[in-house]
């Protein structure tokens, strides 16, 4: 995935009032002095920008979750989508939050080994078990 961008990057210096509003938001959260590209290339459609960066505030924020467990599972959908970017960026804020090799590794693991035993249940279609049913 990575090359040329279908869309320019809008840096901060030539973004809009709204969009530097976002960015700034970004930075405050993160505790960073930088906005990465994913942000950038969102900011041509400034609500759209403000509505995914609201949305994955809240859900990556505080809640039953540890914040490693859910950067853990944003590079397992990452993996399995196949999204070059969200792989390497949520690797990247997984290891700022403890994460080594050695669970990367294991995480991705389970995450081809899950791959392959869904393909296999979907094509052979096994009925699922009565005990696997929540409960009425």
């Amino acid at each position: 995935m990575s090359g040329k961008p279908i869309l320019p990057l809008i840096e901060y210096d030539a973004a809009s009032a709204e969009v530097r509003a976002v960015y700034d938001d970004i930075m405050a959260t993160r505790k960073s002095d930088w906005v990465n590209n994913f942000w950038k290339v969102l900011a041509h459609d400034p609500a759209h920008l403000k509505r995914t960066w609201e949305s994955l505030k809240e859900i990556m924020g505080p809640g039953a979750l540890d914040p490693l467990t859910k950067e853990l599972i944003y590079i397992a959908v990452s993996a399995t989508n196949g999204c070059e970017y969200c792989t390497y960026s949520h690797t990247a804020s997984a290891r700022a939050k403890g994460m080594t090799d050695t669970q990367l590794t294991e995480l991705l693991a389970v995450v081809g080994k899950a791959n392959e035993t869904n393909r296999l249940a979907n094509a052979l279609r096994p009925p699922v078990d009565a005990q696997f049913q929540p409960p009425d």
